[in-house]
Formats: structure tokens, sequence, C-alpha cells
């Protein structure tokens, strides 16, 4: 018996069995590679809101757990994973240039948002309106950061790479029996998949595609992010992120020519260089109606968890939001009501 099956290893699955491994709680996890939102994400962490310059919810919070949280793995690895640079706010109006120093003076932001615009960071970026800097912003590494770490659990036996066959889940009273393995809980970390799992479908998830391309602009020379209407992110190597789009019809993960037009459309109002397309890249990232997580315990069946719904700020809600659930099953702690799952549960749950 192990103390907890975990289902999915995205940034979700990788923060609760961080936790869970620090409470010394033995498990096993599986992964079945479905779900790609994780390892296909920007990876930013940046706590305002750029469209209309106000702070996401609980984000200086939330940043002040997530940096330490990913720093603990470069130490682990002796690899680095989290990268800091500005985020430069491309304006394209006056009114925006006036709403930004308005939101600058508000608590919490002005640690943020700096006040002396910028007009002009290189020959190859253009704004008739100049820029706003975003401090203490940068990107963790995702795709690196998940990659050691499946290849650490499966080198110590905790990773099995397959397909979570829901019904052949026993449930008992007091554990789970799952393919010759007993275990006292389970939490599932699926991301979009969890539309398909019995327990959790009636959750309002809305799956939200997001597509990115990466080019090559050798004359860009460029070691900060640029957000106009699309984000520009360095990569290092020339290389730089461009991204991404929402849709919320789509529910495949293949790239689309027409995310890729609207992207190549979008940078090309703001960057004078010539550049090469090296790659697309599609995901769904498990978006909710009100854009809180879903964190907590099943509504009838006892020992049974869910912790989803990060939406594109998974990087900075993870680690909060697993340690919330970690500590609330294990030590008796409250889940934030503004994360907890049974908000849900009177309106939406219908008996499986």
């Amino acid at each position: 018996m192990v103390d907890y099956i975990v289902v999915g290893l995205g940034l979700s699955g990788l923060a609760v069995t961080s936790h869970l491994a620090g409470r010394g709680k033995s498990f096993l996890v599986y992964e079945d590679s479905s779900q790609n939102s994780s390892l296909v994400a920007g990876g930013i962490f940046n706590p305002v809101i750029l469209k209309r310059f106000t702070l996401a919810w609980n984000a200086g919070e939330q940043l002040k757990k997530a940096i330490p949280f990913y720093q603990q793995f470069e130490k682990k690895y002796n690899r680095q994973f989290v990268n800091f640079w500005d985020i430069y706010r491309r304006f394209h109006s006056a009114e925006e240039q006036n709403n930004w120093f308005a939101a600058a003076d508000k608590p919490g932001l002005e640690k943020f948002l700096d006040t002396n615009l910028i007009k002009q960071l290189n020959s190859n970026i253009s704004a008739d309106f100049s820029f706003g800097r975003v401090r203490y912003t940068g990107n963790i590494e995702t795709e690196a950061l998940l990659e050691n770490y499946r290849r650490d659990l499966g080198n110590a036996g905790h990773l099995k790479s397959e397909r979570f066959t829901y019904n052949q889940l026993e449930i008992s009273e007091d554990y789970f029996s799952y393919k010759g393995l007993k275990a006292k809980r389970i939490i599932f970390c699926e991301g979009y998949g969890i539309k398909k799992n019995p327990f959790f479908s009636y959750l309002p998830l809305r799956g939200n595609k997001g597509e990115y391309i990466i080019i090559r602009a050798e004359g860009l020379q460029l070691d900060k992010a640029v957000k106009s209407s699309v984000f520009l992110m360095p990569l290092g190597n020339d290389l730089y992120k461009v991204g991404a789009t929402y849709n919320n019809m789509d529910k495949t993960q293949s790239p689309t020519r027409e995310a890729r037009e609207k992207l190549t459309a979008e940078v090309e109002k703001f960057i004078n260089c010539k550049y090469k397309i090296i790659e697309q890249v599609a995901g769904i990232r498990p978006a909710t109606a009100d854009r809180k997580p879903l964190v907590g315990k099943h509504p009838e069946i006892n020992n049974m968890f869910c912790c989803n719904g990060f939406g594109s700020r998974g990087v900075l809600i993870a680690p909060t939001a697993s340690g919330e659930l970690i500590d609330y099953i294990e030590g008796n702690a409250e889940i934030s009501p503004e994360m907890d799952l049974q908000r849900f549960n009177r309106k939406h749950y219908k008996k499986n």
C-alpha cells in the first residue's frame, strides 16, 4: 500500500508530489502524456494583467511562494530553470499611458509597474507611445523541469507511464485498489483531461487552446520580453517565443495555420527585422469560469481529491494551490474559499 495515487504529472502533479515528498509520504504517479499544456506553456511568472493593468488574483502572495519553490529544483538538478527578465508593455495610445500611471499608484501594483517610461528598446522594436516596464517577472523552463522531474520519479520507481483507467479503480471505505495497488488517497491532477474523468467531469472546466511559435531573429538582439497584442519572450541564441492565442472552441492539440498566421501578423506590427519560424506548438489550458483553481475533496467520495484549473497562470498558482491541498489533507488546514471546488458542489454536482 502507498499513501497516495496521483494521476497526472504536469505542473500540478509536480507540485503535489513535491509537497507529499516533503512530508515523507509514499506515492505512485500515473502519467500518459495526453495533456501537454504544462510542457508547451510559456512559463511566464507575471503578477500583472497587462490588458487592464490590474493585479491578478492573489498573485503577489503566489509569487513569493513560487520562486523559492522552483529554485529548489535548480539546486536539486544543478541547472537553471528560473529566468529573470523584465516585461516591457508596448502602449498603443496616450490613454494606455495614463491608465498605466493611474495603476502604478494602486496598492500592490506600485512594486511592479515602473513609471519611468522607455521610448525605445532598440532600433528593431517600434512603439509610437513608449513602453512601460514590469519588474520582478521572468519565466520557468517548464519543459526542462518536468523532463528532469519525470526522469527522477521514474528512476525511483514512483512513476507509471501509462493511461489511468477509471473503471479499474475500486473504492473501499478506507482505501482504493487499482491494478493490485492499494492507496489511502488519490489526487487527480489531469488538466483538461479531467473532462473525461467520471468522478470530476461535473466541474465547470473550460478548455482554452493556446498556440505559440518560436522564431529565430538574429537582428532583434533582445534580452527582455515585450507585451503588445502578443508576447515576445527571449529564449537565448536569437530564439524568441511568440504567443499565445486563445481559442475556446477548438479542443484539439494540433497546431493550426490560422493561429500561425495570426501570430506572425501581430508580431510583425512591432518588430522591424527578418525572422524565421522554427516551431509551432499547441496545448489546451485547463481554465475555469471564474478563473480560480479547482482544489479540494470530492463531494461524496472520501479521500478522493482534485488539484486543477490553473488556466494560463499555472507556474504562479501551482505551488500555492497544491500546498493548500496537502495541508488540508494532512494537517486539517482550510482551503481558501476562492479555490475550494465545493463552491460548485450544490449547483453542478450530479451523481455518477
